[in-house]
């Protein structure tokens, strides 16, 4: 029997669409594996096809009952149906699964907001979903990969005209014409900052993609929030370390200037030419930095290109210097 596919959270999260499309192969060579319901219940989340999300976490449960993470899908996708006391319940048996995953506790205090709010009690989950649904909602959701965090607002057939999107280091926020007499706004605190200047917007037919470049390769544990203020664990006055002379010294002062220092140093030669690549590399898209990888691997480190459409087409030949002959190590 052919060993199992792995499908890792990190790759589902990376292409959605992708990954659904694989997931769903492996489902149809095996159906007694319950990883691939469960990954494709997750990829059903991030593409909002809620309905579809639980119908696999609950396959993925059928096949392997103690799979906390089934219910951490189940429940996810039930509440974005506002099933709220349903995805309560996924959420209360996954935490008893696995209580060290935090995400059930987050999801869990979600849930008691929104039943609240709401009213929502056992019984008449499907009834208030029912309700809810006969009014016209415009949702959104969100999911990251390593290098940007993407939002998804699904209004079909958005013109480009009509949609305005202003990002900030910490904030984010879109506003969509839907007719003469209706717009729609979104606005977002950040949990972390974002480099604007690198963030893009897209109108396609199916939703409106927002991409926010991260300013750290992080992993986001949610989307909005407030990091908490460590300010005020640092010293008021700069911190005078001991030392033997009789005069002391700012040493935080002095490692700013050094850094200073290094920062104003000009470099020439090679030197120069390799930190003005890395900054190209740091600074540029996702395909600059394919075209840059596969030009000079390919190459034996002899053409370094940024273009990825004529670089992609074809293997990049050796191409040294005039006055250089190439010699394979």
């Amino acid at each position: 029997m052919a060993a199992e596919r792995v499908f890792t959270d990190e790759s589902v999260a990376e292409s959605p669409e992708k990954a659904l499309e694989e997931l769903t192969a492996a489902v149809g060579q095996d159906l007694n594996v319950a990883e691939y319901y469960c990954q494709r219940a997750y990829a059903h989340v991030l593409l909002q096809n809620y309905k579809e999300a639980v119908e696999d976490a609950s396959k993925a449960l059928e096949l392997k009952p103690n799979c906390a993470l089934a219910y951490l899908r189940k429940g996810m996708a039930e509440y974005h149906l506002k099933m709220y006391q349903s995805s309560m319940e996924s959420f209360t048996r996954g935490q008893g699964l696995d209580a060290e995953n935090a995400n059930f506790s987050t999801w869990i205090k979600t849930c008691k907001g929104s039943l609240d709010s709401t009213g929502q009690q056992d019984g008449n989950a499907e009834e208030t979903h029912r309700q809810q649904m006969a009014a016209p909602k415009i949702k959104h959701d969100w999911y990251q990969t390593d290098s940007h965090v993407i939002i998804t607002i699904m209004i079909k057939n958005a013109s480009k005209d009509d949609v305005k999107v202003e990002f900030a280091e910490r904030n984010v926020s879109a506003s969509v014409k839907l007719s003469t007499e209706d717009d729609y706004s979104l606005k977002l605190n950040l949990l972390h900052p974002i480099a604007a200047q690198y963030s893009t917007v897209k109108a396609l037919g199916t939703k409106i993609e927002i991409k926010m470049k991260k300013s750290e390769a992080i992993r986001w544990e949610k989307l909005e929030g407030v990091l908490p203020d460590v300010k005020h664990f640092m010293p008021e006055q700069p911190q005078q370390y001991p030392s033997s002379s009789q005069c002391t010294k700012n040493w935080d002062q002095l490692v700013m200037e050094i850094k200073e220092e290094e920062n104003n140093e000009k470099l020439e030669g090679d030197a120069a030419l390799n930190q003005l690549f890395q900054k190209i590399y740091a600074d540029g898209s996702d395909e600059v930095k394919r075209a840059m990888n596969k030009s000079f691997t390919e190459s034996g480190g002899t053409v370094l290109s940024t273009n990825w459409t004529e670089v992609g087409k074809k293997t990049v030949a050796v191409n040294p210097p005039d006055d250089m002959e190439w010699k394979k190590l």
